[in-house]
């Protein structure tokens, strides 16, 4: 039994309350002793949960970032962009086919960025901002292609493919022609040429910023936290 008259139990051992008196009152009051909730350590907190995409993704923008230095550099530079950008060329010919004459020309070169352009909008809608840098690397390659297409306009050296029996009409000797712009050719081609440098740098900046934020930093291990005994 203690002092202030409770019984001591095994269920109730003594010591787990403190009587304290009232000033005036002569009664004891009495307060729960709280011991404070243990605190748990992971087994490992120095290793944070990292994204290994990181170790695929950076090598190949390296090779993106590559490809279009050389695409902006050589004019006979090919790689396996070439194919997709020559496949999205030819498709836009047929595609604005039914749009008249100045569209089905004009569609080729139109159908090979609208189709970077598509991708790296709806990656960009699905919030995959790595994606959208290759698309943007994609349209800086096509670009590149275009720049060349469009200053052989007048001299006409690049072999030609078409699905026209006769071998067809240079699309840009045709488009340049049509606007009086043929004397311009050589500028159109290097504006040209140099919104896809801008282009390529953007994305690739861009999916660097990405690809290095995943990449895991060293933490340094965190102090216990001192309990305050009561």
């Amino acid at each position: 039994m203690t002092a202030s008259g409770s019984v001591c139990t095994p269920a109730r051992p003594c010591g787990a309350e403190e009587a304290s008196t009232i000033e005036g009152t002569g009664l004891a009051a009495r307060r729960a002793v709280t011991t404070p909730p243990p605190v748990t350590i992971p087994d490992n907190p120095a290793a944070p949960a990292t994204d290994r995409r990181w170790l695929w993704r950076l090598p190949l923008l390296l090779w993106l970032g590559w490809t279009g230095w050389r695409y902006l550099a050589d004019a006979d530079y090919w790689s396996i962009f070439s194919g997709i950008i020559f496949g999205s060329h030819e498709f836009g010919h047929l595609f604005f086919a039914p749009f008249g004459e100045l569209l089905t020309v004009a569609g080729g070169s139109l159908m090979q960025l609208l189709v970077p352009v598509g991708a790296a909008a709806l990656l960009f809608a699905r919030r995959d901002y790595y994606g959208t840098a290759v698309a943007g690397c994609w349209l800086s390659f096509s670009l590149s292609n275009l720049a060349v297409y469009i200053g052989d306009a007048v001299a006409q050296e690049l072999p030609l493919v078409s699905f026209s029996p006769d071998g067809g009409e240079h699309d840009w000797y045709y488009l340049l022609d049509r606007f009086n712009l043929l004397s311009y050719d050589l500028h159109i081609a290097m504006l040209t040429r140099r919104v896809a440098f801008a282009v390529l740098a953007l994305s690739f900046l861009g999916g660097l910023w990405v690809t290095l934020r995943a990449v895991p930093r060293p933490t340094a291990d965190p102090v216990a936290p001192t309990q305050n005994r009561v």
